[in-house]
This record gives structure tokens, C-alpha cells and sequence, in this order.
């Protein structure tokens, strides 16, 4: 009995043995290889796995040139299956699978399957057999994979009747086109072109001798139907010069509407690079503006391709169709615009002019000076706005229980807290001391304001303000400052802020919509850009061209000076004192223009260290559905410098010449 429970134990024992003897003898599986090289693939990064030939940096460096050309783009690559040679177990082939969103819209669109050898190495670790088929069945040694897009057709932007303000329109490119010409004569044809074309003769001559020798060398590019300075029969007697019909997307003139639109041109470096993929070298885009804010709207959505190339040639493996952009919608009015423009151009200092329709809140200009040297003044300058501000002040003053006939005394000068306050040198002798509410706001008396300062504490002052949109955000579709008014200020910064000055700030915009809003009877919320697929996102911007856009107006706080909705009394009480300023004040230049009865208020505002300081002019006027804000940044008065300008425009607009 012991014998057999002995013998039992002995062959038990050899039986474990002869099991972990086998199971220890067993070959490692391809799986974890395979899945390494896949999650590589992923990262364009195999340093986690071994080759055959070749070390993973190496392999690397190869993986990078192949790629090179794909931009951002990346696979995310995945062991679709391990096929085991079934006569070899020393070799296994893995199935890859291939899921590219080539075209960047966070859903796959190329999808692909390529096999990856496996060798068991000496140690019976596998080993992948690299080639450049890894990762494209077609890929050869000396072949890479290129990634481009090609935009559809580029939206217009339009005006406020739906018709294109800026869209693509008839052009001639301009230049030395060097196969056409002998070399020992193209630095003649290129200096007489670049004079005719107003460019560096020395400049364009070198660019021409830089090009290669089959080179068309652009100098110019001219609208087809504008009088440009290379006319057909000066190029004529230029060698070598050559014009070439194309297309650009241009606005009706060169300066219409410049700073708003913004322009469009070949995508640079800088901006290919932001657009993660979206853009590539040689695409159109655009580069300021609406044009650039917009950009992928008005882009549509790109088509793209996937080229095999080679010195062979290229072949496109995959390709995606694009999409026509589009169209943006704006409030402009083109023949106002112009009109405005053609106001402002021989002003030599910042200015604009921006016109509101009061019943919509629709701007209807947005017009900059040639001496804003392409800046936004009209949408998101900051100046002080100096006696316009009034407009505010009275409303103030209106809800304190202060009528248009209520006194105030105007003395010729006010001191506070030992600052001098006085009023415009032109500022009649006839209306000093105790005069009613309308006549000191028809002749713009600083002192008689100021002197309310204890009726009018500053939160109700900034609270009047935001009632008429002063430092209220909108979401209008474009960055613009809306005005800024301190909730808060002691003493003489309390005094400045009753007419103006301060740390009142304003854009011309942020004026005309205070302007409108006395026109309409309430708050006007402006609109420039109608809602879109971008508009929540491109909109309103209140300080900086930086902030998020405001999905609603904000609402005017509540102070100690009492506060609540523009009432139609108080708008009628406006209305009735800017009007005395166009009948008996400092705007009679506008009393005889054609149409409705306008309003107006105008207004100077100091500002620099200079004695005597520098003056902005500034003039806002009402006229039926329309609200208008004139600024001049280097001024005199504003009935002077602004007034003049004012009646221009609304003559214009009337249809006077």
C-alpha cells in the first residue's frame, strides 16, 4: 500500500514537471508587438517597437519625411488582425487599419487597411520588417504622402438690399513675363514697368533677376474697369510685358469701406499655421476685416486631397469635394458709405462718420478718414465725447425733476476743488448767469452742468448714459467699443464727467447710438453683421477687439440718483432741447436741410498736455429714421469743424447736391 502511494506521488511530480517544461517552452505571441506598432503609427513615434533592419530612430526619421507633407494630420491606426504563417511560427503578417480625418472635422474620412511583416529575432522578441508600405500599400522608398486643400468659391459679403458689397470681380495681373524677352534686356523692361506701375524701379528689377528664367514676375495687379496707371497701350511698349486676365475679391473701390471689409489675399505662413490645417500654401483668405473674421464662412468648407508624390510624378489617392462658402449679410448702406467716404477725404486727421437707422438699429455707415491711416476709428475709438455728452447729463438732470425750463446759473467761470472750469471761447456773453435748462444745452454752457453736479450723483449719471447705449455691449457681428462711463468720481473728476471730459470715454459708434436712441424713443441695440453660422461667435466686443462677444444688451444699474427705462416723455424732452441747438444754438448750419426737422447736439473735447489743448469735434444729429455721430480727432470746435461735415452728409443723404 505505502509502494503505491509512493509510486503515485513519484509520477504526479514527473507530470507537473513535464507541464511547466512545456508551458515555459512556449513562444511569446505577435499580439503585443502588433499593438505597439499600431499605437506608434497613432504618435508617428515606434520607439516602442524593434525592427529587423534599421533602429526605431531611424525608422522615425523615415516616418517623418513620409508624413511631412500631411501637415497636422495624423492616423489614428488600429490591429484589425494577426495572420500566423502557418508554416513558420517564427513569422506573422499584421493587419493595420487606417482612419485619417484628412479634412479636420473631428470625424474620420480615409479609411485603409496595409500589412506589417513580423519576425521572431534570436532572443524570440518579434520584429517588424519596416518599409514605407507600413504605412500606405502603395508607398515606395523615395515617395511621400501630400496633404492640400482647395476652397470653394469665396461668398460675397453683402449690403443691406442682399446685393455684394465685396465679391470677386474682373482683374489684370501686371508684370515681366521673362520667357518673352532676352535676358540682356529684362532690367530695362522691368525698371520702365515698375515706373509706370509707381513701384521701386531697383526693387522690381532685382525681384525680376531673381526669378527663374520661365518666371511670370508680377508687379501690378488693376481692376479691368478702373484707369489704373498701366494702360493697354503704355504696356504695349514695354518687351516682355504681359497682362493677365484673373479675378480677386475686391470691394467696389480700393478705400470703400477698407477698415470694415477688410481684404483678401494669399494665405501667409503665419496665418496657415493658425488654422490648423485648414489652409494650405497658395490658398486665398482672409487677411483683415470681415473677411477675416469670417473667413470659414465665407471660405465654405475646403476640398481636400491626399497625393502620393514622387519624382515620377503625383497620383491623388484620396480626395474630398469643397463646399461653396457662405454669404454675409451686412446693415451697409453703399450709397451712404460713399457719401460719407467722399466727406471725409481731405479731412488730414482721424475722423468719421457712422449713421443708424433708429427704427432697426441698423448701422447703415461705418466710414473712416484717410487720416485714421486704416484704423477703426468709427467702430472702436475712444475719445472723450466733450459736450455731446450733455445729452446724457440732461436726461440725468430730466429724472432729478429738472425740466427744459428749469434755471441753472452759467457763470463764464467755476472753480472746483481749485480746478478752473470755463466755457468756448465763442460761447455768447448774452447767456451767462441764470438761464433755463434748454438754453444752457442749446449753447453748450459747461459751467451751468458742472453746477448740477450735486443734483446729479455719478451712478445716475452712468446710469442715463447705458439708457442711451452709452457702455451698453451689443452682440452687432464685429469688435467695437461701446463707451465707458465711471460709475464712480469725487470732485473735479465728477465735474469733467457732466460734460464729457474725464473718464468719460465714447467711439463715434457708441454716440450714434445715442443719437438714434433719442430718435427712437429707447434703447437702440445696433446691428452691423445679421446672425449667421458665426455670428454668437465673431460678435460684439465691448474695450478691446479681444473680448467675447455679449449675447445681450447689459442693464443700466440702479443708483442713488434712481435710474429705469428711457421713457417717451424724457425722449420728447431731448428731442425738443436738440432741436433748439439747430434753431438757436451751435448747429444753425443744419437748419435749412431738406426733409424732416433735425436734431442736433455738438460738441469739443480737450485732450493732451498742450496749452491750449488740442480739441476732438464732434456733432450727432437726428434727421426722421436716421442717426448720425461726425468726429474730427484734430478739430476746432465742434460746430466748426464737425458742424460743416454734418450738413454735408445729410444734404447728401436727402439727395442735394
Amino acid at each position: 500500500m505505502g509502494k503505491n502511494r509512493a509510486l503515485t506521488t513519484v509520477l504526479a511530480v514527473s507530470a507537473l514537471t513535464l507541464t511547466l517544461m512545456s508551458c515555459s517552452s512556449e513562444k511569446p505571441s505577435p499580439d503585443d508587438a502588433a499593438a505597439a506598432l499600431a499605437e506608434g503609427l497613432s504618435n508617428a513615434d515606434v520607439s516602442a517597437s524593434s525592427f529587423t533592419a534599421g533602429t526605431p530612430a531611424q525608422v522615425n526619421t523615415e516616418l517623418e519625411t513620409l508624413l511631412a507633407g500631411m501637415g497636422p494630420v495624423r492616423p489614428a491606426v488600429t490591429v484589425a488582425g494577426i495572420d500566423e504563417d502557418a508554416e513558420n511560427d517564427d513569422a506573422a503578417a499584421v493587419r493595420l487599419a487606417y482612419a485619417w480625418d484628412v479634412n479636420m472635422d473631428s470625424a474620420p474620412d480615409w479609411s485603409y487597411e496595409s500589412t506589417a511583416q513580423l519576425r521572431r529575432g534570436e532572443d524570440d522578441a518579434w520584429q517588424v520588417q519596416w518599409a514605407p508600405s507600413v504605412l500606405f500599400e502603395s508607398l515606395a522608398d523615395g515617395d511621400r504622402l501630400v496633404r492640400t486643400t482647395s476652397p470653394g468659391l469665396r461668398a460675397d459679403i453683402l449690403d443691406r438690399n442682399g446685393q455684394p458689397l465685396m465679391g470677386s470681380r474682373p482683374v489684370l495681373r501686371i508684370g515681366i513675363n521673362k520667357p518673352d524677352i532676352p535676358e540682356d534686356r529684362q532690367a530695362a523692361s522691368a525698371t520702365a514697368l515698375a515706373e509706370l506701375a509707381g513701384l521701386d524701379p531697383a526693387g522690381y528689377a532685382a525681384q525680376v533677376a531673381a526669378s527663374g528664367p520661365e518666371a511670370f514676375v508680377e508687379a501690378i495687379v488693376q481692376r479691368q474697369e478702373a484707369d489704373g496707371p498701366v494702360t493697354p497701350e503704355a504696356l504695349a511698349g514695354i518687351p516682355g510685358a504681359l497682362s493677365i486676365p484673373d479675378s480677386r475679391v475686391l470691394a467696389p473701390t480700393r478705400t470703400f469701406a477698407r477698415a470694415l471689409l477688410g481684404t483678401v489675399g494669399e494665405a501667409t505662413a503665419e496665418l496657415i499655421e493658425e488654422s490648423e490645417g485648414r489652409l494650405s500654401a497658395g490658398n486665398q483668405t482672409g487677411l483683415s476685416g470681415l473677411q477675416q473674421q469670417y473667413d470659414e464662412q465665407l471660405q465654405g468648407t475646403p476640398g481636400v486631397a491626399v497625393t502620393l508624390e514622387n519624382t515620377s510624378g503625383n497620383n491623388i489617392v484620396f480626395s474630398i469635394n469643397s463646399e461653396d462658402g457662405t454669404a454675409l449679410q451686412t446693415t451697409l448702406d453703399p450709397r451712404l458709405q460713399s457719401l460719407a467716404e467722399g466727406i471725409l477725404e481731405d479731412e488730414p486727421s482721424a475722423s468719421a462718420i457712422v449713421a443708424i437707422q433708429p427704427s432697426t438699429g441698423d448701422v447703415l455707415t461705418v466710414a473712416n478718414g484717410p487720416g485714421s491711416e486704416g484704423q477703426q476709428t468709427a467702430l472702436l475709438g475712444q475719445y472723450p465725447p466733450g459736450s455731446t455728452f450733455k445729452i446724457a447729463t440732461s436726461l440725468a438732470l430730466l429724472r432729478q425733476g429738472v425740466t427744459p425750463d428749469s434755471s441753472l446759473s452759467c457763470p463764464s467761470e467755476l472753480s472746483v476743488d481749485g480746478r478752473k472750469f470755463n466755457n468756448a471761447g465763442s460761447y455768447p456773453a448774452a447767456f451767462v448767469g441764470e438761464i433755463p435748462l434748454r438754453d444752457a444745452f442749446a449753447q453748450s454752457c459747461n459751467t451751468a452742468f458742472i453746477n448740477t453736479r450735486d443734483t446729479v450723483p455719478q451712478d445716475a449719471l452712468a446710469s442715463a448714459a447705458q439708457d442711451l447705449g452709452i457702455g451698453v455691449s451689443a452682440s452687432m457681428g464685429v469688435p467695437a467699443f461701446f463707451g465707458s462711463v465711471p460709475e464712480e468720481a469725487d470732485g473735479t473728476a465728477h465735474a469733467a464727467s457732466m460734460i464729457g471730459q474725464g473718464e468719460v470715454l465714447v467711439s463715434p459708434l457708441a454716440l450714434a447710438v445715442a443719437a438714434a436712441s433719442v430718435g427712437k424713443g429707447e434703447r437702440v441695440t445696433p446691428l452691423l453683421v445679421t446672425p449667421g453660422p458665426e455670428a454668437e461667435t465673431a460678435g460684439a466686443e465691448s474695450g478691446s477687439s479681444s473680448a467675447p462677444a455679449s449675447p445681450s444688451p447689459s442693464p443700466a444699474p440702479t443708483g442713488a440718483g434712481g435710474a429705469g427705462a428711457f421713457t417717451a416723455a424724457e425722449a420728447t424732452s431731448l428731442r425738443d432741447m436738440m432741436r433748439g441747438v439747430v434753431t438757436d444754438g451751435g448747429a444753425n448750419m443744419l437748419v435749412d436741410v431738406p426733409g424732416e426737422p433735425v436734431l442736433a447736439k455738438t460738441g469739443t473735447a480737450e485732450f493732451g498736455s498742450e496749452t491750449p489743448p488740442r480739441t476732438h469735434a464732434w456733432v450727432v444729429a437726428v434727421q426722421g429714421d436716421l442717426a448720425v455721430a461726425v468726429f474730427v480727432a484734430e478739430g476746432e470746435l465742434g460746430s466748426t469743424s464737425g458742424g460743416p461735415l454734418m450738413k454735408a452728409f445729410l444734404d447728401g443723404a436727402a439727395g442735394q447736391p
